[in-house]
């Protein structure tokens, strides 16, 4: 049985990464709003001062089988401040690919980025999720998350394109 590694990703992992962010991107029903390219991931996550880190799973082969390891999961996180908490982590995006679901390669994911999280000193783990993914709301309430829409009522908002040009004036 293979083993299944979860660590950092490593610039030259950014084509996988891209074409998983896609693969989520489409099963969120949402693929038209993918315009990040290979090379904004390189330059965004992997410069001096990056505006994200992101955790790869791979799948390593059983020792004597002839083909090398498989990227089949991520998981792209960034710190936040909360000005009643302190320091956050975010994890903007978990995937797993459909064949590898049900493994519990996700729930390694969530483990990790928590351990990061803890590291550096962070008070609070946010993520977010679309309502009708029954399966991802079931996993992050089972490892003790709570869904900040029901309990405080929370709704989330963005500004983007024209309306953020306004606000700034431009």
């Amino acid at each position: 049985m293979a083993s299944v590694l979860i660590r950092e990703a490593k610039e030259g992992d950014c084509g996988n990464i891209l074409r998983m962010i896609r693969e989520l991107a489409e099963y969120e029903k949402l693929s038209d709003q993918v315009k990040i390219s290979e090379e904004a991931l390189r330059a965004d996550g992997f410069g001096e001062n990056p505006f994200f880190h992101c955790l790869v799973a791979e799948i390593l082969p059983a020792p004597g089988e002839p083909q090398g390891s498989c990227m089949v999961g991520y998981g792209l996180y960034y710190f936040i401040y909360s000005t009643w908490t302190g320091r956050n982590i975010y994890l903007e995006d978990i995937y797993v690919k459909p064949e590898y679901r049900g493994q519990g390669i996700g729930s390694k994911i969530i483990k990790k980025v928590a351990e990061v999280a803890l590291d550096k000193g962070c008070s609070q783990f946010r993520l977010a999720v679309l309502d009708w993914n029954k399966k991802a709301v079931d996993l992050y309430k089972a490892l003790g998350a709570r869904d900040l829409t029901e309990a405080e009522g929370w709704h989330s908002f963005r500004f983007e394109g024209e309306a953020m040009r306004e606000l700034a004036g431009k």
